[in-house]
């Protein structure tokens, strides 16, 4: 059991300020001295760089798609554990989830499974009255969805916060907050949202200090810590990646899939591959992973995984490390903006080199989404590391969804049948999008194969949530043990 007050941050759609709100509400409580915990629900990479900024802790996020419903409440102990206060920002509009699906991944759900007040942020720009009944909506729509009071953003004038009070008083839904439409703070977007914190740490830092100043003038700060008091004792055991890995070794189903049946993809499935777990016999397998501005997007969970499962994790910045980390037997690329910085990665033709020829010696790499672009031959015309045959391209076409996928090929990742679930979400476009031997067969609506896996690489479009799959991790770690030592012993 955990006893921590919690908020979730809501809206009635995207586009109404939630992120400056959130973001400047964990700003103003971290600076009066509170331990504050970030949050994010579904897949999304750049608010939990802000959420970071402001608290000095890993943003989180909370993804009942991708890692299932019952994951929801122990990732969450996870990353509170020992803190005063926990904020979770929505995602969408309160009650959008995953396409025809219902609640699941909705803001809603995770309001509800974390038994968590909802503080509904609403943009006030082009209505006064009306606010009553929007707010009356939503907050009458499912019972079990507790909303506690409501933000007004882009208020024009005290004129106008006084009405949007009295029609909010007359419902008898408290106000906790009035931000006004001058006080917005620039935080500067792009193709897929915001600029990540990464590629703007001086001037991001700067942005979250005009949130949190907006956020302590306009808000109700100890309204809305007594509002996060009254969530009360949840009834979760904290998340432990090392139990995750144990239980992945044995577990019928994968990534929140919920089909009877689903074959695992534990690492167990490596035939005859002795475990590499901390304390375990050999030397840790170095595994890289890469970061720095052009990769940004990886989830907290997945280097606490790798590190249960006995690697070393060393990180990688492939805009200025020349070469690869010292015996590095695995490689993890993630998600991020290559195209911004496709100059810079292939002027270090070194380290594109490196990468090249650890794909060639068989050793584990896995690339997703920006990963697959630098593995490929080209982006936009400029030379990649080689290691996919396809050539990658800026497009004017936004690809964005859950999707369901069955690894079609073997890999260090899966094995063949292996379910999964993940997340696409880019506007480039790789030809050709899969190799002979894909990565995934997507089901339902976006039934097609996608992906690459080659010897040991695995590269593929899909974001995937390795905390609702553990065994991803320990085989991925095998295959890097395994690499390190068939070069030991002279081998590729």
């Amino acid at each position: 059991m955990i006893d921590i007050p919690r908020l979730v941050v809501a809206a009635p759609a995207s586009g109404t300020g939630k992120t400056t709100v959130t973001t400047g509400l964990m700003a103003a409580f971290a600076q009066r001295g509170l331990r504050v915990s970030p949050h994010k629900v579904g897949p999304d990479y750049i608010d939990p760089g802000y959420h970071a900024l402001a608290t000095g802790r890993p943003g989180r996020n909370l993804d009942a798609y991708m890692c299932g419903p019952e994951l929801v409440g122990p990732l969450f102990a996870h990353g509170a554990r020992g803190c005063e206060l926990a904020v979770v920002e929505g995602v969408m509009g309160l009650y959008d989830g995953a396409s025809g699906q219902g609640e699941l991944a909705s803001t809603a759900q995770v309001a509800k499974l974390l038994r968590a007040p909802v503080v509904l942020v609403v943009d006030a720009s082009s209505q006064s009255r009306s606010v009553a009944a929007l707010v009356h909506g939503f907050a009458s729509f499912d019972p079990q969805v507790r909303i506690g009071g409501v933000i007004l953003n882009k208020v024009g004038s005290d004129r106008h916060e006084a009405l949007l009070r009295d029609a909010l008083e007359e419902a008898g839904m408290p106000v906790l907050g009035a931000l006004r439409r001058a006080e917005g703070v620039a935080t500067p977007s792009r193709h897929l949202g915001l600029v990540p914190v990464a590629e703007r740490h001086g001037d991001a830092a700067d942005a979250v200090a005009g949130m949190a100043a907006a956020v302590r003038r306009g808000c109700d700060l100890d309204a809305l810590l007594a509002l996060a008091r009254t969530a009360g004792p949840l009834h979760e055991e904290p998340w432990d990646p090392a139990e995750a890995l144990a239980s992945a070794a044995g577990a019928p189903s994968v990534a929140g899939a919920s089909v009877p049946g689903a074959p695992s993809v534990a690492g167990s499935s490596v035939p005859g591959s002795p475990s590499v777990r901390a304390g375990g016999a050999g030397r840790r397998p170095v595994i890289a992973v890469a970061g720095g501005p052009a990769f940004s997007f990886l989830y907290a969970e997945h280097p606490e995984l790798l590190t249960a499962a006995g690697a070393e994790v060393v990180v990688l910045d492939p805009l200025r490390d020349e070469r690869l980390p010292e015996g590095t037997a695995g490689l993890v690329i993630g998600g991020g903006f290559p195209e911004v910085y496709v100059g810079e990665l292939a002027a270090n033709e070194s380290l594109r080199a490196a990468v090249a020829g650890l794909a060639a010696s068989g050793a584990p790499v896995a690339a997703e989404c920006a990963g697959l672009l630098y593995l490929a031959r080209s982006l936009d015309g400029r030379p990649m590391c080689g290691v996919v045959p396809g050539d990658a391209r800026m497009s004017g076409r936004l690809t964005l969804g859950y999707r369901d996928a069955v690894a079609v090929s073997d890999s260090p990742l899966a094995v063949t049948g292996s379910r999964m679930r993940g997340h696409e979400f880019h506007r480039t476009v790789l030809e050709p999008g899969a190799g002979s031997s894909p990565a995934w067969g997507f089901r339902g609506a976006e039934r097609r194969v996608e992906g690459f896996v080659r010897g040991g690489v695995h590269a593929s479009y899909l974001h995937t949530h390795w905390a609702g799959a553990a065994g991803v991790a320990e085989r991925f770690v095998v295959a890097s043990a395994g690499a390190a030592g068939a070069a030991g012993r002279g081998g590729g």
